[in-house]
């Protein structure tokens, strides 16, 4: 199963970047893993909020295959701890799953587009974290998801 995890923009702090590529080598051991950076949108301020979310959206959707699960990282999706987190990874492997695609949209979410085509919404808090940190905190948790699944010593009940 190969794993894809888009994003709205770069990660600019180098400590994020950083804890990033730890878990992405890490990540190597269990699954193919990729990051795609969708580069942020030129003169936004020039754009109304409706306007840069279809932008935004059209360039998510070019990078989606017709085959792919999507799951949009969104405050409203479903919240799991790290265990159902793992058993959720482990159930896509199970029915099959070639290549799971998360997104994180930008500063306004998803277009209508997006939502359509999202297969499931998945929520990491209640709490909002900037977009850059939600990569970090996403890699990790997928990180823990894998050495949880592994029976290694990384998660910690």
């Amino acid at each position: 199963m190969k794993i894809v995890f888009i994003s709205i923009g770069k990660t600019n702090e180098k400590y994020l970047n950083e804890g990033i590529s730890l878990y992405q080598r890490r990540l190597k051991y269990y699954t193919s893993f990729e990051i795609i950076e969708i580069p942020n949108i030129k003169k936004s301020q020039n754009f109304s909020k409706l306007e840069l979310l279809n932008k935004e959206g059209d360039l998510i959707l070019k990078n989606i295959k017709n085959s792919d699960h999507l799951v949009l990282l969104d405050d409203k999706g479903k919240e799991y701890n790290s265990i159902n987190f793992s058993e959720k990874i482990q159930n896509w492997m199970l029915i099959g799953k070639k290549r799971i695609v998360f997104v994180v949209g930008g500063a306004y979410g998803f277009s209508k587009g997006v939502y359509q085509r999202g297969n499931e919404k998945l929520s990491l808090s209640k709490m909002t974290f900037s977009h850059q940190m939600v990569r970090l905190f996403f890699v990790e948790q997928l990180y823990r998801g894998y050495s949880i699944l592994n029976n290694e010593p990384y998660h910690h009940e």
